[in-house]
């Protein structure tokens, strides 16, 4: 018999360097760590060309005496030096700590107050919640303004009221006077501060099951065995993350002491960043200003370090 013909297999072309690419590009192009490479990488050249480099530009004016129109010489740890033997740096660094410390821990009971009250049921519930977001949303130079004129010395709203009950019987000097214009701008920084603490930690309260006080309230719990047993211990992680971008934002205030005091009066309310200003733009002093603000990192690593990684370890804890 003869055999059946054999059927011809048809082998493919050679492919070119220009076909294998493609193949390559295409099987690149559906695996997701490459995908998400790609996607994050307009953000990346943000962060990159808007933060990295001006960190980086910052740290390398820190070790030279570069003044505007001159390119400077590397100095090492000269403007180190001389900041730490300056008493106007070593009151800023006071007055940043006092700031942030006591702003801070003023912010977080009322927030958290604030808060459990908006968490209620109670009308008009949503129109609070946006009237209380108002001084956090409001430009910082339009809140700093109507407390300028808070604290007038003449015409001060606060002053008058208190002596039209006959509390006092002169005006406060709030801006003039050391310690009262500390004082006055913390109250600033509270009153901007609070609804961003309120309404984070509204948007945690809200994640706790109902179910947990009902249960809480059969067993005979008071309200503060069930703030302190239920609420207090699942909001800690939310408050480690509220309480760290409040200190952050608190120790880095710029526009609002600028705004209202300009570090004044004898240098009771300058903060490090706006001392690092006034060396560095309004003094000339780049590399000066720059060492000045370079020395704000430790303390923010600080800050990081003992509001979060703090108050994280204390949730796992109580979990």
């Amino acid at each position: 018999m003869t055999p059946p013909p054999q059927a011809s297999v048809a082998l493919p072309a050679a492919a070119g360097p220009g076909a294998r690419r493609r193949r390559r590009t295409a099987l690149l192009m559906q695996d997701r760590n490459v995908l998400g490479a790609l996607f994050l990488l307009p953000a990346g050249t943000l962060l990159i060309v808007l933060l990295a480099y001006p960190l980086a530009l910052g740290i390398w004016l820190g070790f030279t005496d570069r003044t505007v129109g001159t390119p400077g010489h590397f100095v090492w740890l000269e403007n180190y030096l001389s900041l730490f033997s300056d008493a106007v740096f070593r009151l800023v660094v006071f007055n940043t700590l006092f700031y942030t410390i006591v702003a801070s821990a003023i912010k977080f009971p009322l927030g958290l107050y604030l808060a459990i009250l908006l968490n209620r049921r109670i009308r008009f519930a949503s129109i609070l919640r946006a009237v209380v977001l108002l001084p956090f949303v409001v430009p910082t130079v339009l809140s700093a303004v109507a407390f300028w004129w808070i604290y007038d010395s003449q015409f001060s709203i606060i002053s008058w009221a208190l002596v039209k009950l006959g509390l006092i019987n002169h005006y406060i000097d709030f801006l003039g006077d050391p310690w009262n214009a500390r004082w006055s701008v913390i109250a600033a920084n509270v009153w901007r501060g609070v609804p961003f603490v309120a309404i984070t930690l509204l948007a945690g309260l809200q994640t706790i099951s109902p179910s947990l006080y009902e249960a809480a309230m059969l067993d005979g719990a008071t309200p503060i065995q069930r703030f302190r047993y239920i609420t207090l211990p699942l909001l800690t992680p939310i408050i480690g993350v509220v309480m760290t971008f409040s200190v952050l934002m608190t120790f880095a205030d710029f526009q609002l002491i600028y705004s209202i005091t300009r570090g004044g009066p004898i240098n009771a309310t300058h903060l490090m960043a706006t001392l690092s200003f006034e060396r560095a733009i309004t003094g000339g002093k780049l590399g000066e200003g720059a060492a000045l603000a370079n020395l704000m990192i430790p303390f923010l690593l600080g800050a990081i370090m003992f509001s979060y990684f703090g108050l994280q370890r204390r949730g796992r804890g109580a979990g």
